[in-house]
């Protein structure tokens, strides 16, 4: 009868640890027009050299059942920083751990960066905003397997970023898990 009793407690325990975190929305509104949803920004990536810093932010959201991909790239110096801009031929590619790649492409008009200078740091910001739509609607791989690797396509230039498993960060004092992003959030937006 222990040996039961034993069991029963550990499953109870095993399904209450393997629950997914409860969903938290940056937006989350129903009206007329339909169902929006939009998870807060997560930073998956950051680069601190010199007197120039680089952060990449991704939330992911639905717009009536439709999912979409946001990218934030906050550059900072105090030297000039060349602009980043998006086009129509625009991409994000995502490497998982068991080889896949998922290609989403842009779903904002043609645009650059934009420049804010912060007089109190005397530094350069550029903030560039956007979003993007997958291509499939097979998202089994994402929600099962950590991302790798992950490569932007701007209009003049490509950059990879290598995915760490955990990112503590030096210009916003948070601690992230940036390859689990798409675990953690994508169950959000699917119901």
């Amino acid at each position: 009868m222990r040996f039961y009793i034993i069991a029963l407690l550990t499953l109870a325990q095993f399904i209450t640890f393997a629950q997914k975190q409860p969903c938290k929305f940056e937006i989350n509104t129903t009206d007329s027009l339909g169902v929006y949803k939009e998870t807060p920004s997560h930073l998956v990536y950051e680069k601190v050299f010199g007197n120039s810093s680089q952060l990449v932010f991704l939330s992911i959201g639905s717009d009536n059942s439709t999912p979409f991909l946001k990218l934030q790239i906050i550059q900072k110096s105090k030297d000039f920083i060349i602009p980043k801009c998006i086009d129509k031929n625009s991409r994000i590619y995502f490497q998982l751990t068991n080889g896949k790649i998922y290609t989403l492409v842009n779903a904002s008009n043609d645009k650059c960066d934009n420049l804010i200078f912060n007089e109190t740091d005397k530094e350069n910001n550029r903030l560039l905003d956007c979003t993007f739509l997958f291509l499939k609607n097979d998202f089994e791989d994402l929600k099962k397997f950590p991302i790798m690797l992950m490569k932007i396509k701007l209009a003049s230039d490509e950059k990879e970023y290598i995915i760490s498993k955990e990112l503590i960060s030096e210009k916003i004092n948070t601690k992230s898990n940036p390859e689990s992003f798409f675990i953690d959030n994508l169950h959000c937006i699917m119901n």
